[in-house]
């Protein structure tokens, strides 16, 4: 894991596709952060992408019991 030191207002690059990263705003123990990428980049948290996977390998656990 690579671990940078940001202020307010600085920005990461990752990779040449244009993804940027900006630290939006420091509140407390939360940060915002807003994040650039292509439209086929799909970008979630991390709880989201794990049930989006899930949902993948299980495709009935989308269904509700009746």
């Amino acid at each position: 894991m690579l671990v940078l030191s940001r202020h307010r207002g600085e920005s990461i690059t990752i990779g040449d596709d244009g993804i940027v990263i900006t630290i939006v705003e420091i509140r407390g123990d939360k940060v915002r952060l807003g994040i650039v990428a292509p439209k086929e980049v799909p970008v979630h948290r991390l709880e989201v992408y794990d049930k989006i996977q899930k949902e993948r390998e299980d495709p009935a656990s989308k269904e509700k019991p009746d």
